[in-house]
């Protein structure tokens, strides 16, 4: 069994560092125009995939439309990545052209 003059020498002290965490960069998630895949797709796979409001999915699609591209939305690398493939995928499974583009914000 120790005894306290065991513990009375012992001079090492913890010390807690902290890390400063950074925040992750985040990537925009972009539609881009063509002449193919419909307005009402577009509005779709906003609602589904980026979980759009109506009124947000519709003004989105709306700036796709008229100015050939429209964010769909901002997130971290991976799920921007994830959304981009899922909206294609889903847009090639309905014969759509639809092509979702990932860029740094």
């Amino acid at each position: 069994m120790p005894n306290l003059t065991d513990f009375e020498q012992d001079s090492e002290i913890l010390t807690e560092k902290k890390e400063k965490l950074e925040k992750p960069k985040l990537f925009k998630v972009i539609l881009h125009n063509d002449d193919f895949t419909t307005m009402e797709f577009v509005v779709f796979v906003l609602q589904f995939v980026f979980k759009k409001s109506v009124a947000e999915a519709y003004t989105i699609m709306m700036n796709v439309h008229e100015k050939g591209i429209g964010v769909a939305g901002v997130y971290t690398y991976e799920i921007a990545t994830m959304k981009a493939e899922k909206a294609v995928n889903l847009a090639r499974s309905r014969e759509y052209p639809l092509l979702c583009t990932v860029e740094p914000e």
